[in-house]
């Protein structure tokens, strides 16, 4: 059983197409690290629009991978909106390239990718 990722939608979406499972996990792993560390860029570099696009288009493969990351996105798109600070956006990317870089490297172990 995983730590730091939840397959249940995934698998509910593949109708037990295991080979379906993997192309999901894949594209998971080719697209979402790679926008974790743009939208980590973008917040370091200070620009909330840019990291709004990125964290907001994660969101639902974040949220299909039972990631619970959904309150530090919010933090993320409220910083682009001038409702918080940028140390908290900080926090929150963090948070969140923390969690996909232990959820990357499991799914990679468990999927022999």
């Amino acid at each position: 059983m995983s730590n730091y990722y939840d397959l249940k939608a995934v698998n509910e979406m593949a109708g037990g197409d295991d080979d379906f499972v993997k192309v999901i996990v894949e594209t998971f792993l080719e697209e979402i690290p790679p926008d974790v560390r743009s939208m980590s860029e973008a917040i370091d570099s200070d620009n909330p629009k840019l990291a709004y696009q990125y964290a907001h288009k994660m969101k639902p493969n974040l949220a299909l991978f039972g990631l619970d990351l959904m309150e530090q996105i919010l933090v993320i798109e409220a910083w682009s909106k001038g409702n918080t600070n940028q140390e908290k956006a900080e926090n929150a990317g963090r948070k969140i390239a923390d969690k996909v870089t232990l959820a990357e490297q499991e799914l990679k172990n468990d999927y022999e990718l």
